[in-house]
């Protein structure tokens, strides 16, 4: 697949395509695929695995939120404990 080309997915979708959309090697999808990471099913006589779109789309926005917690959790371990709880030292928050 190139990237002149105008790639509209089916539902479901093969390793190569995988890796093309998320730039990895088949080989790093299929490790993905066989740790439960992402899931897939085999199909066919010789069990070609397929990753439907939509759980394609889940995983990755499943990434973002597992970055974006990763990113929080270091951020909190910088805080000073009185910064985080400051507005309660000095009666601001309301119960």
């Amino acid at each position: 697949m190139t990237d002149s080309e105008s790639f509209t997915p089916g539902r479901f979708l093969t390793l190569t395509d995988v890796a093309d959309v998320l730039r990895l090697t088949a080989g790093e999808v299929l490790a993905l695929v066989r740790s439960g990471e992402l899931p897939a099913i085999r199909l066919g006589s010789i069990g070609q695995w397929r990753v439907e779109h939509l759980v394609l789309e889940s995983f990755i926005a499943d990434k973002y939120d597992e970055s974006r917690r990763l990113a929080l959790w270091n951020e909190a371990q910088f805080a000073d404990v009185a910064e985080l709880f400051a507005d309660r030292r000095h009666g601001d928050v309301t119960a």
